[in-house]
């Protein structure tokens, strides 16, 4: 059965150097299911994502991990690139608002090079982690 999204609320952990379709892809699928989507950041302005190797679209920040409260969301998604994932990882902040998602029970998804940021906060022992490959 479907779980509804209308009415839950989603950070997108994210920062520059993230994968573009990672990023948009999941998130315009998400505000189509009627979830509201905030993009956390380590800076605020705007993050630039990349199409592989070269620069893509450059998406608004809606809150830095800073100003974000992990009790304001029902779920998270950390997009992967392998740029995003190892500059969030690196960021005190960032891996204290993934295990703030966590110690509250709340969903965590992660694309690509994502989990990352899981492994860097301390997350993965004891889980087992899944690959799809094409």
């Amino acid at each position: 059965m479907r779980k509804e999204l209308k009415g839950r609320r989603i950070a997108v952990l994210a920062t520059d150097g993230f994968e573009k379709v990672e990023l948009t892809i999941p998130v315009a699928a998400l505000r189509s299911g009627g979830a509201a989507v905030d993009i956390v950041s380590l800076h605020s302005g705007t993050i630039r994502g990349v199409n592989l190797h070269k620069p893509a679209n450059k998406v608004d920040v809606t809150k830095t991990v800073s100003e974000a409260n992990p009790a304001d969301y029902d779920a998270m998604l950390v997009p992967g690139g392998f740029i995003n994932p190892d500059m969030l990882r690196q960021s005190a902040e960032a891996r204290d608002f993934v295990r703030a998602f966590d110690s509250a029970n709340k969903p965590i998804a992660t694309l690509c090079h994502g989990p990352w940021v899981l492994a860097s906060a301390g997350l993965l022992e004891g889980r087992v982690l899944t690959i799809s490959r094409d």
